[in-house]
């Protein structure tokens, strides 16, 4: 799995990530940088969705300025 590709902090991203899915914990938003597979499969299981997914949606909440979506 490749590096999470964030334009912002992580603390940055993890509160947009929890105005989206307010089910998501600060537990399911720990990363440690290098450790991606761990994250994404861990949010994989808890939202149903792939990997590969939740990969793209981090990113892309990432980059956007306002409301994560």
């Amino acid at each position: 799995m490749e590096k999470l590709k964030l334009t912002r902090p992580w603390e940055e991203v993890t509160e947009k990530l929890k105005e989206v899915n307010v089910g998501l914990t600060d537990d399911d938003l720990r990363y440690i940088p290098g450790n991606e597979e761990e994250l994404l499969t861990r949010l994989a299981r808890k939202m149903k969705k792939t990997p590969a997914d939740i990969k793209v949606w981090i990113e892309s909440v990432s980059v956007n300025e306002g409301f994560a979506g």
